[in-house]
């Protein structure tokens, strides 16, 4: 029985192993298929939700497609039942007859009734740990328009079978009605409007079995700005469609920000964080100005879960920190093409082959269904998982969002507050701290970031650009990632960057707000100031404060919740701090001072010795 309990822990530990890797799939994957060799399909079946295989017109139903089969037993007759396997590419058979997504791991209740779900020893433990992480049976079929019957088929390993699915009218639906919808958006106050126009980019936007959570729309789509709700709120929020935009300049180039806000990060397998409520990722593009209205595209650098892609326009710009990732492709001769993931919402431009799953040539996604976006000022809803240039509206970040993350508001839009400190001798923020992500709780806390929370990896571990400085320092981040020809001037000298405080369009105040309040904005040479921390603990935590912000390390209860921050102003190397408890029932103590060794983090420890969560605050001082 101890072998037995050590060889499950194994199996288990194992999967958890991989689990942390991001090839995590490829490698269950593989050993499925080894442990699966001398299995053999015999028959297919099929499994629609709804059950009658019924669906509206341009709606969605669930194809799962079931694989049976035999496996070979040493001195004994073959096992006969369902296999642990992933099915073979799906079809539909009649011309215009709807469309199919890429497979997904079936999301409801599973019979099982797996053949292998009897074998024993590591192999048969890590096998149906295996299969069920990794077998990917499931299909989104969205309908036609004109309704009829229509046939589906798969064929896996030889074996092929169809089904037949009905589109009708009088079908039950399986749309949740919306109670949100937005009019004309007033553009009177916006003096960048044209150009953010002539270069808004067409959006390829791949769907899968969530097709809503990858239509990128508004942060306040369900008519709040709160952040806590939106995943909740997916179904009847607005499917209409957004992207959300910025502008900066110097005297020789602009700088445009285009973000995408997807309420939902989504995957058929959530695991290690890998979902998560509100997702934000975007691209940059570098214009220079030479004479003409709108100037010249250079480049465009597009966010893909904390790396960035290089696509050039000009034949003269050479690698920097960054290598060119592939061309920019153009729709109407000025906006640039970018492919974005479903579920995790990556952005490539179609320019990388290799990450792109879109074909601007041929107007098709290669491995499944997608709808694309292109500007028209009006806010569009697609009509079905595989549309064709909907329409969408430009929103302003500097009134959408940079009033709630640097100005006064009591929502909850933001949340972990980040000390911006920028590599290179570079322009600081007025404000002392600005909301580094939008708050969010399902799944995994506070993963999706505004522009100015966005960072790259190779560039953050080599100390070039520190976290924010991509979006918030355009011109110092695109100089460095890249190299443009010394006869093209560069200006790295701001002319307008509210974000920075810099223009006279700058925001009439500078000041932080998080949800306790006003942030006074510090000088650099005062001589002493403090940050101060509100939060909801559970036995005992120790808060890293440093140069990225506040993260929290939990030692023994539950995570903490509710965290705030808020500060007297920049914070100067070399200060010594000083920690005093403003309120809660435990202890609160300084564990480690700011030094090279621990990345110049400050650590605050908290001590809960009472049942359930405490509300705490406490204040750390610093001196020169």
């Amino acid at each position: 029985m101890k072998a037995r309990v050590s060889l499950i822990r194994s199996a288990i530990g194992l999967v958890a192993l991989a689990a942390a890797a991001q090839d995590f799939s490829s490698i269950l994957s593989g050993v499925s298929r080894q442990l699966e060799k001398n299995a053999k399909v015999t028959a297919l079946r099929f499994n629609c939700v709804p059950a009658d295989c019924r669906v509206r017109p341009l709606e969605t139903m669930i194809v799962q497609v079931l694989v049976d089969g035999e496996i070979s037993v040493a001195n004994g007759d073959p096992r006969k039942g369902r296999l642990h396997r992933t099915p073979g590419p799906m079809k539909v058979v009649d011309k215009e007859g709807g469309w199919l997504s890429k497979p997904f791991k079936f999301q409801g209740a599973d019979g099982g009734g797996y053949v292998d779900s009897g074998a024993t020893g590591i192999g048969g433990i890590f096998g149906k740990v295996a299969g069920d992480y990794t077998v990917m049976d499931s299909f989104l079929y969205t309908a036609p328009e004109t309704a009829g019957t229509y046939t589906l088929e798969n064929e896996t390993e030889g074996i092929k079978s169809q089904v037949k699915v009905t589109v009708d009218a009088a079908a039950a639906t399986m749309k949740v009605a919306e109670t949100s919808t937005f009019g004309v958006e007033d553009k009177s106050n916006e003096p960048y409007r044209a150009l953010a126009e002539h270069y808004a980019p067409m959006v390829a936007q791949e769907t899968w079995w969530m097709p809503k959570a990858d239509i990128p729309t508004r942060f306040d789509y369900d008519n709040d700005f709160l952040g806590g709700n939106n995943w909740e709120n997916l179904e009847k929020g607005t499917s209409q469609a957004y992207v959300h935009y910025a502008v900066i300049e110097t005297s020789t180039h602009w700088f445009l920000i285009y973000n995408l806000f997807h309420p939902r990060d989504y995957s058929d397998k959530c695991v290690v964080g890998s979902c998560h409520e509100n997702d934000n990722e975007g691209l940059i593009l570098t214009v220079r100005k030479e004479g003409s209205e709108f100037g010249k595209l250079l480049a465009m650098e597009t966010l893909a879960h904390d790396n960035i892609y290089s696509f050039t326009n000009d034949s003269t710009i050479r690698n920097g920190i960054h290598d060119i990732d592939g061309p920019i492709e153009f729709y109407e001769t000025s906006h640039p093409v970018i492919f974005v993931e479903s579920g995790g919402h990556g952005i490539y431009g179609t320019g990388l082959k290799a990450r792109s799953g879109y074909s601007l040539d041929k107007d098709e996604f290669t491995a499944s269904t997608g709808t694309t976006f292109v500007y028209k000022g009006v806010a569009e809803r697609a009509k079905h998982a595989n549309d064709r240039k909907v329409g969408y509206e430009l929103l302003p970040i500097l009134t959408h969002w940079w009033a709630r993350a640097a100005g006064d508001s009591g929502a909850r839009t933001f949340d972990s507050y980040l000390l911006y400190r920028p590599f290179g001798g570079r322009p600081a923020a007025k404000a002392a701290a600005l909301g580094l992500t939008f708050y969010g709780r399902k799944e995994a806390a506070n993963k999706a970031k505004p522009f100015w929370g966005w960072h790259d990896n190779r560039t953050l571990k080599a100390k070039v650009l520190a976290v924010g400085q991509w979006g918030l320092d355009p011109a110092y981040a695109v100089s460095r990632d890249l190299l443009f020809p010394s006869e093209m001037p560069f200006s790295l000298e701001y002319t307008y960057n509210p974000y920075l405080g810099i223009g006279e369009a700058a925001p009439p105040s500078s000041a932080a707000v998080v949800s306790t309040g006003t942030v006074a904005v510090g000088s650099p040479a005062a001589r002493e100031g403090w940050v101060e921390v509100e939060a909801v603990v559970d036995s005992s935590v120790v808060f890293h404060l440093g140069p990225q912000g506040m993260t929290s390390e939990t030692l023994s209860g539950q995570p903490v919740t509710n965290p705030k921050i808020e500060s007297s102003g920049p914070v100067p190397p070399g200060a010594t701090w000083s920690v005093v408890k403003k309120s809660g029932r435990g202890e609160v103590s300084l564990v480690e001072q700011p030094s090279e060794s621990n990345g110049q983090l400050l650590k605050v420890r908290v001590n809960d010795t009472k049942s359930g969560p405490g509300h705490y605050v406490f204040r750390a001082t610093w001196r020169r």
